[in-house]
């Protein structure tokens, strides 16, 4: 089955960490590019951040930039979202989601498509 499935979510303090994990499930990520989106209740679905296929190109929602990084490792067949000094307003479901593409490029807009099955994070104290 191809899948992707997100991990890592949890609640958290104001202030603290959470590392996301993307693994792939019966294909390879090596030619996928990655977008992690979030939904809060209530809210449209947004890009939060994006990989290419090599790591070389990311992206950045103007809300996190300096506080989450993404990154990849194709040999585990995985990707991942580090997320620093989290906010309450962080608050929501996050999704993997990845493209097939030749180019090396960055995308967090939809259609995306694979999709994981979501995450929830929480930051509340």
């Amino acid at each position: 089955q191809l899948q992707l499935v997100e991990s890592g979510g949890g609640l958290v303090q104001p202030g603290g960490s959470l590392r996301l994990s993307c693994a792939a499930s019966g294909f390879s990520l090596n030619y996928y590019t990655i977008g992690w989106f979030r939904q809060a209740p209530g809210k449209e679905r947004e890009g939060v951040s994006c990989i290419s296929r090599t790591g070389g190109n990311t992206n950045y929602t103007d809300s996190v930039k300096g506080r989450f990084t993404a990154s990849r490792d194709n040999a585990k067949n995985m990707v991942y979202l580090q997320m620093n000094n989290l906010k309450p307003e962080d608050t929501a479901v996050y999704y993997c989601a990845g493209t097939p593409t030749m180019q090396d490029v960055c995308l967090m807009t939809p259609p995306m498509a694979r999709w994981g099955q979501g995450t929830q994070v929480t930051v509340s104290s």
